[in-house]
């Protein structure tokens, strides 16, 4: 059976920290930012992680990747 290649696409939308949790991006942060407020948008500039149950399937979609 083949290797599987790591998905481009989420290659570039994640980082993994040193403790080996999955880093991310906020949605909802493209355009339309006056209709947010400033609160939102503080809080959706930081990064945040990817929930536990959801860490299994993306790291089986970036095993390449450390």
């Amino acid at each position: 059976m083949p290797k599987q290649k790591t998905h481009s696409g989420l290659k570039k939308r994640i980082k993994i920290t040193g403790t080996g949790k999955i880093k991310r991006g906020h949605a909802y942060t493209g355009h339309l930012k006056t209709n947010k407020s400033h609160k939102q948008n503080k809080d959706l500039a930081k990064s945040g992680l990817v929930h536990s149950t959801d860490e299994k399937r993306i790291k089986t979609l970036i095993s390449n990747l450390k």
